[in-house]
């Protein structure tokens, strides 16, 4: 085949040259003699080119690379400047980051297709090749791809496979296919040119009115990191190589206790507080993602409350960051703060303030040198290198330290084979990404992730499974034109024999200006008022199955009571909860959260502890079987 491959020599700052030569030959560099050598795939030659280029870049690149940040994607994948839309509109266009920031490392949010993706990948590739003085490939990143429901930090599936939500592998608790699925992922991910998952969760989900349940593997830090673990393994391979996406595991050191479930990116958060003396507890899953090598570690944006030395938030914690992760688990990997810490996002006549919990009267400059002076190496969401040279410049920071960042950087583009050959072939992406046996195996997963929490007694046994075909059905929140191939379909509940409802586990949003913050699950876990009215009135008119979407643990003793059947999903398609429904396929999960029987139990319980709700409707490990 024939591929691209920068060479970084001498006084030559670089030379790109196309070479015939094999997926498996050797990345090859000049000596000063002119001389190839051939490096194998070792620590050291990784060395080497790294303190070539390292030599080569000026203050100003150094700078630039220790930043990522979002870009808007054209709908044909090109890199002129039109308008952005949606809720990204605002986000730069790739080129100007590169060019105006020297930033080599970018994260897509919303993406129109894979045609787009993978076009707009190449053109980043062959922007940064011809306009920049060095040719630094870039590193794409992104949040989860492949989770079926569209909550605010699973990007929507559209044309990649779709899974259930991480929860919905804690309920099924099976570490191979944990891997199955990362390994498909993987394969999607890389076809399209993402080379880095800002992912996996490894918080635990302690406190039940966090909004972010659902991207966790529950509350359980054995059965986390477990998963965690496989999930690593699926991505990344035994080795960071050519074939693997980098894994960002998040957030240490666990954002899952936040006082009263209030997350941290906005300024009405109270803190982490660890209410049972539970701190190691959640430190578990992370050891795991250690154990398999995780490229990168995210921190939070909480104040570990009284914690450390200082209430500061994670990524300007020295005592969390060098010496807990650096010193006691000797991660020597890249550490990327999340996003937005340093500057105010200006988004219209809206300005929401930088999450510098502990540090909000410091200047922009001054949280920069704080997190970097507390180990961090790369800034998300921000694209503000100015700082960093400002300060190696008055002699605030050394040199030295940035190369230490910049060096772990370098060392993950190295390995992940971007140096070598940056580009995909979009043919293969439109291929590979949504292959149908990767959907069969997502769609299976929907299904075996459900779970069954209650099911009556009838006549002839229990009421479910129902059966195919013989039964009058009235469905809400369901689309009937699917519903119509397992029953007669009817208008009104009274002609039904039976009725088939989906909900979801019920939210309430903060009063705030901030629209992002409106559309976070935050507040009480029942139902209230009519909401919760019109759900019993249709299960006292006739036999209702109940089947609740969960994204954080649903407070529902009275639905519970008053349904025949009532199962619990965590990211399935109308199709896959009627299968179960009508048993064409068999629940498979267990609760890996706990319900709780009240709110009063809900605001009684520990933050920093799992399961300990009092008397829960539906203990952790729950679920039913046919």
């Amino acid at each position: 085949m024939v591929r691209t491959v920068r060479l970084f020599f001498g006084p030559v700052v670089a030379l790109t040259v196309m070479c015939a030569c094999s997926d498996n030959t050797p990345y090859r560099d000049l000596n000063k003699n002119g001389k190839r050598d051939v490096y194998e795939d070792t620590r050291e030659p990784v060395d080497k080119r790294i303190d070539d280029l390292l030599k080569q870049m000026t203050l100003e690149e150094k700078a630039g690379m220790m930043f990522i940040n979002g870009s808007r994607i054209n709908r044909d994948g090109s890199l002129d400047d039109q308008p952005g839309e949606g809720m990204f509109a605002f986000a730069p266009t790739a080129p100007k980051l590169i060019t105006e920031h020297q930033m080599t490392h970018i994260n897509v949010w919303a993406v129109p297709d894979k045609k787009a993706l993978a076009t707009w990948y190449n053109n980043i590739q062959k922007f940064a090749e011809e306009k920049t003085r060095l040719g630094i490939p870039v590193t794409i990143a992104s949040d989860p791809r492949n989770a079926f429901s569209n909550n605010i930090f699973s990007m929507s599936a559209n044309d990649f496979s779709q899974w259930p939500e991480p929860l919905g592998f804690a309920a099924i608790g099976d570490e191979a296919l944990m891997k199955q699925h990362a390994d498909i992922a993987r394969q999607e991910y890389i076809a399209v040119g993402i080379r880095e998952a800002l992912h996996p969760m490894a918080d635990l989900a302690t406190e039940p009115r966090w909004p972010r349940i659902s991207g966790t593997f529950g509350e359980d830090a054995k059965l986390s990191a477990k998963l965690v673990k496989a999930y690593i393994e699926g991505f990344q391979g035994a080795k960071l190589d050519s074939t693997s996406v980098a894994c960002m595991t998040k957030h240490f050191s666990g954002g899952g206790p936040q006082k009263e479930g209030l997350d941290p990116h906005f300024e009405f958060q109270k803190g982490q507080v660890y209410p049972g003396k539970n701190f190691d507890y959640h430190l578990i899953p992370f050891e795991a993602a250690f154990e398999a090598h995780t490229a990168a570690i995210m921190p939070y944006y909480g104040v570990p409350t009284d914690q450390t030395s200082e209430n500061v938030a994670f990524s300007f914690n020295k005592d969390i960051i060098t010496k807990l992760l650096r010193e006691k688990y000797k991660y020597d990997g890249v550490v990327c703060t999340d996003w937005g810490l340093i500057t105010d996002s200006k988004m219209g006549d809206f300005v929401w303030p930088a999450r510098a919990w502990g540090v909000e009267k410091l200047s922009e400059e001054e949280r920069v040198k704080k997190v970097i002076d507390a180990g961090v190496d790369q800034f998300g969401g921000e694209n503000c290198p100015q700082h960093i040279v400002k300060l190696v410049k008055d002699g605030k920071l050394t040199e030295a330290r940035i190369d230490e960042s910049v060096r772990r950087l370098l060392r993950q583009k190295f390995e992940l084979g971007l140096f070598d050959n940056p580009y995909i072939k979009v043919e293969n992406a439109v291929a590979v990404v949504g292959k149908p046996e990767f959907k069969e195996a997502a769609e299976a997963a929907q299904r075996r992730a459900i779970t069954l929490l209650k099911n009556t007694p009838a006549k002839t046994g229990n009421i479910l499974p129902l059966e195919s075909g013989k039964l009058k059905i009235y469905v809400k929140n369901i689309n009937a034109q699917v519903a119509a191939q397992y029953g007669e379909v009817v208008a009104k509940p009274q002609q039904a024999d039976i009725a088939i409802i989906r909900i979801n586990t019920p939210w309430y949003p903060v009063e705030t200006k901030n629209f992002f913050a409106r559309g976070f699950h935050h507040g009480d876990l029942d139902f209230k008022g009519v909401q919760k009215d019109s759900i019993l009135t249709l299960l006292k008119t006739v036999p209702t199955i109940v089947d609740i979407y969960l994204d954080r643990p649903a407070v529902i003793p009275e639905i519970s009571d008053k349904a025949k059947g009532l199962l619990a999903d965590f990211g399935a398609s109308d199709a896959a909860v009627l299968d179960v429904i009508f048993g064409k396929a068999k629940p498979g999960g267990k609760l890996p959260i706990e319900l709780p029987s009240s709110m009063d139990a809900v605001r009684n319980q520990k933050e920093d502890v799992p399961y300990d709700s009092k008397d829960p409707l539906y203990p952790f490990g729950h679920g039913l079987s046919y």
